[in-house]
């Protein structure tokens, strides 16, 4: 009778939770910001007020691009995620579920800086420059300006030399 009671609760529990997720109900867990392993290599932006080192988190496969910085609430200034695309191609961005405005940096398979465009928190507004791209990189809000990070000026990191050796 006790073992009967016990799959029963359990099975209850398994169906619900199971809703839970078939339903998109809230849960804790899912509002978790992603933490991806820091690159050791730093990201350095050329630009005409010097070079500029920033840590950084790749994301380079479809799932890490789909939540990139969604919940994260705080960055420090010199960091930031680097999408890596497998291609070269169109690209669009929003900012659904991230509470922090960000510096969009899109940049081209050699290293250039396409544009630099803003991303407010919440907004379901996209985000593109309307070429296509391979890299972009997401700072902290200011932290472009702050570092003079321009269209045409030079990033560099092993996954972006990495690309330009594929294609050269």
């Amino acid at each position: 009778m006790i073992r009967n009671t016990v799959f029963a609760v359990v099975a209850v529990l398994v169906i619900v939770a199971g809703l839970a997720v078939y339903l998109g109900l809230p849960q804790e867990a899912a509002d978790q910001a992603m933490r991806l392993p820091v690159d050791p290599a730093p990201l350095i932006a050329e630009t005409a007020s010097g070079e500029h080192s920033f840590t950084i988190e790749i994301a380079d496969d479809q799932s890490e691009r789909s939540n990139g910085l969604m919940f994260r609430k705080t960055m420090d200034d010199d960091h930031g995620m680097l999408f890596v695309f497998e291609q070269t191609r169109p690209v669009g961005f929003w900012m659904k579920n991230t509470p922090m405005p960000l510096d969009l940096i899109f940049i081209g398979e050699d290293g250039k800086v396409i544009d630099v465009l803003p991303g407010e928190p919440f907004s379901e507004a996209q985000i593109s420059p309307g070429e296509p791209t391979r890299f972009v990189l997401e700072l902290k809000r200011g932290m472009a300006e702050k570092a003079g990070i321009k269209g045409g000026d030079v990033l560099r990191h092993p996954a972006i030399a990495n690309a330009a050796g594929e294609s050269g």
